[in-house]
């Protein structure tokens, strides 16, 4: 069903109210059009520089005489006779903090009371969806979805014919696969940002080509990282970069081969997460990254801090925008970094009114009944914020406890970072170098061997074991300085979470 079907039901099923936030106006009066065209009803649409006036099927209609004042619109609506859809664009902010006029919100509530049961339906298309109570009292609320794969592939055709011209013709040298790669990477993207992305790949050379890939998916990253949500993360590390973790490792290339046709066939369902756990810099975020290299996914991170805001409804509004935009995307990772600190007070209701409940219902919802290719992981460091809820079996597939490295990971990581920055591992001792780093984290060696580069560049000395094994004793870990919180949280996670090593 598509959004103007999903408005008409709204319409005829006599909903007051339908509130629509967005900043894409021009598709929502599109569907409003369809809509009201489908039920063969009268529309109008104020605005506040051109009033009330009969303008969805004709924008140069003249306004009705005295309706630009809100309040005199809705005086209107509540004396018009008949079945109608009107429609008012950016009306929320008149209604609002210091904008807030009693006569208008009295005017809307009259307007509601003559709605109803008349077949008459107020539409607020609105950039925010901060309403006032006596608006969410009544409204229902209609989430415009992204353009479907079809859709999409017809507004790259609409756009390119429009471009094309007599004198300038647009030259299409794509086949079938790099139509289907660009179609798959528009995704989550409006009418109006796909129009554009395709507008702007063949401004200069009047061409749409297989290497115009590299702007569609620059102007989505672009996209993404505009609305501070969702963040598109170059994720270039591989399982071969991360040291240790070998039970999370073969727990991974084992549900890489549940993710193809093969293994839905034999009636397996694909995984869905993971919760990793642990020491914080003990290489949670780095999993993060390998998993969607391994699994040749795009990884996309949610920060929880990013989705608070101020108004009322509009943290909702942001997570489930962010989690529908997901979807869209998919297949990806999901990374959540630091979870708890997006939903540490979901178990009270005193501290933010509620706030963090709902959103930690909203995602518990998603977790469990989103079908999409989205696998989500999860990173947290301290275990004491987490609701119990979300610890439960079944939310995630698995939870793994990621501790600090043992002896035969710590000669793994000291090897990968060394030879990441150029140095032969064979010319180390690493017996010492990590028996001098027992209790370090995986961040915490790498530090400590940029340390020791430091210090060798300093004295004009080639880098050795001496270097390294003195910037390790000098600099004590996380272990040392918060022993009693890492204990406890090793005693937490034993027999309750799978050990990643």
């Amino acid at each position: 069903m598509n959004d103007a079907k999903r408005l008409e039901q709204l319409i005829k099923a006599g909903r007051p109210i339908v509130l629509i936030g967005t900043h894409e106006e021009r598709d929502a009066l599109h569907i409003v059009r369809e809509a009201a065209m489908g039920l063969s009803r009268t529309a109008f649409v104020w605005s506040a520089n051109r009033g009330l006036r009969n303008a969805i099927v004709a924008d140069d209609a003249d306004a009705i005489a005295g309706s630009e004042h809100l309040a005199a619109a809705f005086f209107h609506v509540s004396r018009e006779k008949g079945e109608g859809v009107w429609v008012f664009l950016d009306s929320l902010d008149h209604m609002t903090g210091q904008n807030q006029d009693p006569g208008t919100l009295r005017a809307l509530r009259d307007a509601i009371d003559a709605c109803k049961g008349t077949g008459r339906t107020l539409v607020l298309i609105d950039h925010t969806e901060r309403a006032p109570p006596v608006v969410e009292g009544h409204a229902t609320r209609l989430h415009l979805s992204f353009p479907e794969d079809e859709d999409i592939e017809e507004i790259i055709r609409r756009t390119l014919n429009r471009l094309n011209s007599r004198e300038r013709p647009i030259e299409v040298s794509v086949n079938r696969r790099d139509l289907d790669t660009m179609i798959r990477n528009l995704r989550a993207l409006t009418r109006r940002q796909i129009e554009q992305v395709i507008t702007d790949a063949v401004l200069d050379d009047h061409r749409l080509h297989a290497g115009d890939l590299n702007a569609i998916l620059a102007f989505k990253r672009q996209c993404l990282h505009a609305d501070g949500l969702l963040e598109y993360i170059e994720a270039p590390a591989s399982l071969d970069d991360v040291g240790g973790m070998e039970n999370l490792k073969r727990w991974l290339r084992a549900r890489e081969l549940s993710l193809d046709a093969a293994a839905k066939a034999k009636g397996l369902t694909p995984p869905r997460g993971v919760l990793l756990l642990g020491v914080q810099g003990a290489g949670k975020s780095m999993c993060a990254k390998a998993i969607a290299t391994a699994w040749r996914r795009p990884l996309l991170r949610l920060d929880p801090g990013a989705l608070y805001d101020r108004y009322i409804g509009e943290s909702e509004r942001r997570l489930r925008q962010s989690l529908q935009q997901a979807e869209r995307m998919s297949p990806i990772v999901l990374w959540i970094d630091e979870i708890e600190k997006g939903f540490a007070s979901a178990a009270s209701t005193n501290t933010d009114g509620g706030l963090s409940q709902r959103m930690f219902g909203t995602l518990l919802t998603w977790m469990q009944e989103h079908t999409s290719p989205v696998f989500l992981v999860a990173t947290a460091n301290n275990i004491d914020a987490l609701p119990p809820e979300m610890l439960r079996k079944g939310r995630f597939d698995e939870i793994f406890f990621v501790d600090l490295p043992e002896d035969a990971a710590r000669r793994a990581i000291l090897e990968i970072h060394l030879r990441k920055r150029r140095h032969d591992p064979a010319a180390f001792d690493l017996d010492t170098l990590s028996d001098a780093s027992e209790g370090y984290s995986g961040a915490e060696i790498e530090q400590a061997i940029l340390s020791a580069m430091h210090e060798a560049h300093a004295a004009g000395e080639p880098l050795g074991t001496a270097h390294v094994e003195r910037a390790l004793r000098t600099s004590p870990p996380l272990s040392v300085t918060m022993r009693e919180r890492i204990l406890a949280l090793r005693a937490w996670a034993d027999g309750r979470c799978v050990p990643a090593d």
